[in-house]
C-alpha cells in the first residue's frame, strides 16, 4: 500500500510540476536559440544567451516563485495586469534591470524609464519602445482605456531576429511603420485592445512572419484564422494565452 502511496505522490508532484512549465516555441537565431515561453493573458518570457527577459509578469496566471529569476523585466503600462508587484518580487534579482513607462517609475520607484519612440541597449539587446495606445475603444468619459504616450509596446532585436510585443493597443498608424518583424504578439480583447478584425488589418500593414494573438481572454481566434486566410505571409500561431 504504501508503494503505492509514493507511486501516487510521484505522479502528482510530476503533473504539478509540469504545469508550472509555459507553453514555448523555439526560435534559431544567428547568435543561438531563443525561447519564447507563453505564460498567460499579456505575460510572456524570453530566454536567450543564458539570459531571462520577463515582459509584464502577472501573478494571476502564474506562480512566477517557480519561474526562472529575471535578467531583464519589460513593463508596458501600469495596469495592474501589468505592473503586478507580487509578480516582480518573485522573480526580482539583485541585479535585475527594469525597462519601464514614466508612469511606472512613480509607483515602483526603480528602473530605467523609456519612452515611445526611444531607444536603449539592455543585456545587449537593442530594444525600441514603440506607441500603444487606443483610438476607438473609450471608458463611459470619453478617456481611451489606454491613452496615447503613457504606454508602451516593445521592438526587441535578439541578433538577427526582431520581436514585437504590442501590449494594450489598437491597429495604430505607427503599426505600418514597423519594419521587418520576424515575431508579433498582438493583443485581442474587447472592450481594451483589438477585435480580431483590427488584428487582422494590424498584420496586413506590417506583415510580420510570424503573428501571435495574446491577451485575447474569450475572443474566438478561429475569426483570427479567417481573416488572415488571404494573407500567406504572416503565419499565425496561436497558444494558450
Amino acid at each position: 500500500m504504501l508503494k503505492y502511496f509514493f507511486l501516487s505522490f510521484f505522479i502528482f508532484s510530476f503533473v504539478m510540476l509540469n504545469a508550472q512549465i509555459p507553453e514555448k516555441d523555439f526560435f534559431e537565431t544567428a547568435e543561438g536559440p531563443l525561447e519564447i515561453y507563453f505564460v498567460g493573458h499579456g505575460s510572456l518570457y524570453f530566454s536567450f544567451m543564458g539570459k531571462i527577459i520577463h515582459v509584464d509578469p502577472y501573478s494571476k496566471v502564474a506562480d512566477y516563485a517557480r519561474l526562472p529569476k529575471a535578467d531583464l523585466i519589460l513593463i508596458t503600462h501600469e495596469h495592474r495586469d501589468h505592473l503586478d508587484t507580487i509578480a516582480l518580487n518573485a522573480i526580482m534579482k539583485e541585479n535585475t534591470q527594469v525597462l519601464l513607462t514614466e508612469i511606472c517609475f512613480g509607483i515602483l520607484h526603480k528602473g530605467e524609464v523609456i519612452r515611445n519612440g526611444e531607444k536603449t541597449e539592455m543585456l545587449g539587446l537593442p530594444i525600441e519602445a514603440v506607441p500603444a495606445y487606443n483610438i476607438v475603444h473609450k471608458r463611459d468619459n470619453g478617456q481611451p482605456f489606454h491613452p496615447k504616450g503613457a504606454g508602451n509596446g516593445y521592438v526587441i532585436r535578439f541578433a538577427d531576429l526582431k520581436v514585437y510585443v504590442g501590449a494594450d493597443t489598437e491597429n495604430i498608424p505607427e503599426m505600418a511603420e514597423l519594419q521587418d518583424i520576424d515575431v508579433a504578439f498582438l493583443p485581442m480583447n474587447l472592450p481594451y485592445t483589438m477585435t480580431p478584425e483590427m488584428v487582422a488589418m494590424a498584420a496586413k500593414s506590417f506583415k510580420p512572419g510570424i503573428l501571435y494573438p495574446y491577451h485575447f481572454g474569450q475572443t474566438n481566434t478561429a475569426e483570427l484564422v479567417k481573416l488572415l486566410a488571404d494573407t500567406p505571409e504572416v503565419e499565425l500561431r496561436i497558444r494558450k494565452f
